[in-house]
């Protein structure tokens, strides 16, 4: 089976700015990437691109197969999408726009299931004015799935969303995933992409400057510990047995994985020094990987 996505060494200019520079990366059919990177890095217009918005200056986009431009019909019939962009006539309620979406689709997916996966249920009835950012988001969320796609594009589909929402949204990728649907994302939540991605692509001035699976992106696991008062790393490293970096007076980065014993060491020895920990959290290792990586790009221009 082909790809659900294909780009291959697209190009795409704004007068004198090159917006985007020579992307390649493909998608298959039940699997999730994550597109990453900084404001203005030409993200949404690989996304408007590939959605057929606009034309390449060189290279190509495909989805299903499909010029996005040529076949704009049958690709849009076979894939959802959600846009930055976009809303609903105020007047109307999430349900109201849904049952009329349906009637669009041969072989729509039920409005109520939909309600129900989205997290709906006590806003479908509201007026879209109305509505708070989440709702809004999760109602066009519901829109891009009501034609049962085969492919799902999402610039930003947890942005203004409630953590109750945000968790709806994750479960709706994780079950859309399951049917075999290929989902691109574009997110500044790397936590998101961390629990759902299988693939990720970081651009960066519009280039794709890391790719890969996550395991391939993340860096080393590591714990930021901060105590209640000052602590010798160097000691600390010494009762560990792993490196241990000093961050401040208080604060302790342990490079190593948060384990239990290494946890409960931890503690025991800086209550041995009449001290103790005031917050542990382990550092999302995809937020690490990635600041290194833009940092290390924006350092060499």
């Amino acid at each position: 089976m082909s790809n659900a996505v294909d780009i291959s060494n697209l190009s795409v200019s704004f007068g004198p700015l090159q917006a985007v520079r020579d992307v390649s990366f493909s998608l298959q059919y039940g699997e999730v990437l994550a597109l990453l990177g900084p404001n203005g890095a030409g993200k949404t217009t690989i996304v408007d691109t590939l959605l057929g918005f606009r034309s390449p200056d060189s290279g190509s986009a495909r989805v299903h197969g499909l010029d996005p431009i040529r076949d704009h019909q049958e690709m849009t019939l076979r894939t959802g999408a959600l846009l930055q962009r976009g809303g609903v006539w105020f007047p109307m309620t999430p349900r109201q726009v849904l049952d009329l979406t349906a009637t669009y689709y041969e072989f729509p997916r039920p409005v109520s299931e939909l309600i129900e996966l989205l997290s709906l249920g006590s806003a479908q009835n509201t007026p879209w004015r109305r509505l708070s950012g989440g709702e809004q988001q999760r109602t066009l969320l519901a829109l891009a799935l009501i034609g049962r796609p085969k492919a799902l594009v999402l610039d930003e589909p947890t942005t203004a969303v409630d953590p109750e929402g945000r968790a709806a949204i994750i479960n709706m990728l994780e079950v859309e995933r399951a049917r075999g649907v290929a989902i691109l994302i574009t997110t500044h939540e790397l936590d998101v992409a961390e629990k759902v991605a299988n693939q990720i692509v970081i651009v960066h001035r519009g280039a794709v400057v890391a790719s890969g699976t996550l395991d391939e992106l993340s860096g080393a696991p590591e714990i930021v510990a901060e105590t209640t008062t000052p602590i010798d790393a160097t000691e600390v490293a010494q009762v560990l047995n792993c490196e241990v970096r000093s961050d401040g007076p208080r604060v302790l980065r342990i490079l190593s994985a948060p384990t239990p014993q290494l946890q409960s060491t931890l503690i025991n020895f800086l209550e041995s020094r009449g001290n103790s920990l005031a917050s542990m959290r382990t550092r999302a290792s995809l937020e690490q990987r990635y600041l290194e990586i833009i940092d290390s790009e924006r350092s060499a221009k």
